[in-house]
């Protein structure tokens, strides 16, 4: 299927279908802020210098895996999580963080919806999974991450007539 950008109207729930796919970013990661990041939540030199970086594994000033899914949250947020009928998150599945993100890289890539199902308590939400999969501009794979969404369902013509029924 492919990737589509969001639609004027909130997305609900039932827009999330298995095999549906947004586009994220592209995202150009600076310099300023890998070090901005590091300094407040993940101070390693790699993170902080440049000269540090290249003398490390990661080849150069890299942005903390915790940087890097906080920009993939960035773009999803711009993507389809802003524009949707969102109610937060349970937790996160997977998050593997597979080649070093480095400043001037730009980030790109899709989340896919893998599954969506009603939730049984509570009525009205459903859970929607997804797959987020980032690239460089080298077209090789940073970020890989699933996790699920609780979404509204669109309101039922009952839930109109319920909700316009007078109190007891």
């Amino acid at each position: 299927m492919a990737e589509e950008r969001m639609p004027a109207e909130k997305l609900s729930f039932e827009d999330f279908e298995p095999g549906r796919s947004f586009a994220l970013g592209p995202k150009l990661v600076l310099t300023e802020e890998i070090i901005e990041f590091a300094s407040e939540f993940d101070p390693q030199p790699m993170h902080l210098d440049e000269a540090a970086g290249r003398a490390s594994i990661l080849g150069g000033l890299a942005a903390s895996g915790w940087h890097t899914s906080a920009m993939l949250m960035r773009m999803m947020a711009d993507s389809y999580v802003l524009n949707a009928l969102c109610e937060g998150a349970p937790g996160i599945d997977l998050m593997e963080w597979r080649k070093p993100v480095l400043a001037g890289d730009t980030l790109q890539g899709h989340s896919t919806v893998l599954e969506a199902r009603p939730m049984r308590s509570r009525p009205g939400i459903g859970i929607v999974k997804f797959r987020h999969a980032v690239e460089n501009q080298r077209r090789e794979l940073v970020c890989l991450s699933e996790n699920s969404v609780m979404i509204r369902m669109r309101p039922t013509p009952e839930d109109a007539n319920m909700s316009s029924e007078p109190s007891a």
